[in-house]
């Protein structure tokens, strides 16, 4: 099992919380993939992956503001 520190996750996203966001929705993603189209030797836990993948810059994303209903 590997380990990713807080100052890992926020070196691509300015921020740990954040950082940790991202990943969680990537893994998401993942999840959301038919089996066939995970990339073969990767047999990883899909968090694993994504810490993996947000950790090497290869997510990219875009932050927006929150919709606020009823205001």
């Amino acid at each position: 099992m590997r380990v990713f520190t807080p100052s890992e996750t926020a070196q691509n996203t300015g921020s740990k919380y954040l950082g940790v966001l991202v990943a969680a929705k990537y893994a998401r993603e993942l999840n959301a993939l038919p089996r066939e189209a995970v990339p073969a030797g990767l047999e990883k836990k899909l968090t694993t992956r994504a810490l993996e993948a947000l950790a090497a810059g290869e997510i990219e994303f875009q932050t927006s503001k929150r919709r606020r209903k009823g205001v």
